[in-house]
């Protein structure tokens, strides 16, 4: 029997917007409690009808059915900044994308880019000094920056272009934080200030971009990076390839995914190391034992098996991307629920990844938890840090190597303290960022080499 899901327990409505303010206010604290009322929840978000999604069977329905629940209005509204590239493209388009980026991300592939990622770190690290006050976000975000644009476009880029770019991204968050909050009521082309400034900041983002794309092709030089092995990618059977305007789209997607998100997880990692002393004090004896005082490399990962599990942990705790949302094309099911068309569907990682029913103690931090026994046994579709099915992230084999060889490069030689008192303030956007920033003080760590 098919049930209407408009019938189902839901918090109580107060106001004119529905659920809207509530989720506003505290998106995460609101998320969660709506936890209590079953495994699809109906919301009422302004004039859009709504549901979360808590159980992770119909999760998975979701993100397995790319036809069915296509991308959010809300992401959809970063098609401005991001086109139409893997993150934001849908149906024949997406796929048509995906068939050949594919074999760019291939893990080999990847794997050739771990030397530049500890290469980068340590030559940040070499500017670092003993009792320096950092915003650790901060320094993150400008490195994971650094480290892709690296990747992609090989040559170490000019501090100007970079700048441009990172102020680009950022000015893009700031806004769609603002849209969010808004419910995306506010048009972008309204001249307000802020679509102003973020108009703007494209405009010079796009400069820097075909600039870059541009002077690649007027080249001769044979380069293994990926924006090369994009503009090389050609499908088998029509042996079409990317033009400028989709290698632009597929560019701005790569910076923004990724470097923002291993930005946050390491941000956070830091944060709960600091609160978590024990961890901290574990986490140096493998590096130690594992790397005696050399830089890691690709070969010691399979070593660095707690490092690895602080990572995976940081992730449960502090999802980079906190709420997926996916909106019904036609009239369908969830399990046994009837979805009409235009519904917009909330999947909430930190909801799921903090979930008592699938995480014992699930507000610690406990690395250990991840044995290759327990992950087994987590059900499909409660931790998802990177999505699932056919549109998981592309980029989830570079991101865990990336948050892990950053992680030991860093945490062997420098000890980092968060500054008491500093106001840490979690901000669910299409990311998860520390609103404020993150004020660190670091401690060097005296490497012992005489092993």
């Amino acid at each position: 029997m098919v049930a209407d899901v408009f019938e189902l327990p839901a918090p109580s409505v107060n106001s004119i917007v529905g659920h809207l303010f509530e989720l506003g206010q505290d998106p995460l604290g609101f998320l969660t409690r709506c936890r209590d009322y079953g495994d699809i929840v109906p919301l009422q978000l302004g004039l859009t009808p709504s549901c979360l999604i808590i159980n992770p069977e119909y999760i998975e329905e979701v993100l397995k059915n790319r036809n069915d629940f296509i991308k959010s209005r809300g992401l959809r509204a970063l098609k401005s900044l991001l086109g139409e590239g893997l993150l934001s493209a849908e149906g024949e388009s997406w796929f048509w994308q995906r068939r050949l980026a594919q074999p760019v991300f291939h893990q080999k592939r990847i794997n050739g880019y771990s030397q530049t990622m500890v290469e980068y770190t340590n030559r940040m690290v070499q500017t670092w000094h003993d009792g320096e006050t950092h915003d650790i976000h901060e320094d993150m975000m400008r490195l994971t920056l650094q480290i892709v644009m690296k990747c992609i476009f090989s040559d170490d880029i000019d501090a100007g272009e970079a700048k441009v770019v990172a102020d680009a991204l950022d000015v893009a968050m700031q806004w769609f934080e603002s849209k969010r909050r808004q419910n995306f009521l506010v048009w972008e082309w309204f001249p307000r200030p802020e679509n102003i400034r973020y108009r703007d900041a494209i405009a010079q983002m796009d400069e820097a971009i075909y600039k870059l794309i541009q002077e690649r092709r007027n080249g001769g030089e044979k380069t293994n990076d990926l924006l090369t092995m994009l503009m090389e990618a050609k499908d088998e059977q029509t042996l079409q390839q990317m033009d400028d305007k989709l290698l632009r789209d597929e560019v701005a997607t790569l910076m923004l995914a990724g470097h923002e998100t291993t930005a946050n997880t390491l941000s956070w990692t830091w944060m709960l190391l600091a609160q978590n002393p024990g961890v901290r004090e574990k986490l140096e004896s493998e590096l130690n034992q594992v790397l005696q005082g050399k830089l890691p490399t690709l070969e010691d990962l399979g070593q660095l098996v707690y490092t690895q599990q602080i990572i995976k942990e940081s992730m449960r705790l502090y999802p980079p991307v906190p709420l997926m949302g996916r909106e019904a094309a036609v009239d369908t099911q969830i399990g046994d629920y009837e979805i009409p068309q235009g519904m917009a569907i909330m999947i909430s990682q930190w909801v799921m990844h903090r979930h008592p029913k699938y995480f014992e103690n699930p507000e610690a931090f406990q690395p250990e938890r991840w044995t290759q026994e327990f992950e087994k046994q987590l059900p499909k579709g409660v931790y998802i840090p990177f999505g699932d099915g056919p549109r998981i992230c592309i980029g989830k084999g570079f991101a865990q190597m990336e948050a892990a060889l950053l992680l030991a490069t860093i945490a062997q030689r420098f000890q980092i303290d968060l500054v008491p008192g500093y106001p840490i303030v979690p901000q669910p956007s299409i990311t998860l960022r520390p609103e404020n920033g993150l004020k660190v003080q670091l401690k060097q760590i005296a490497l012992d080499t005489s092993k």
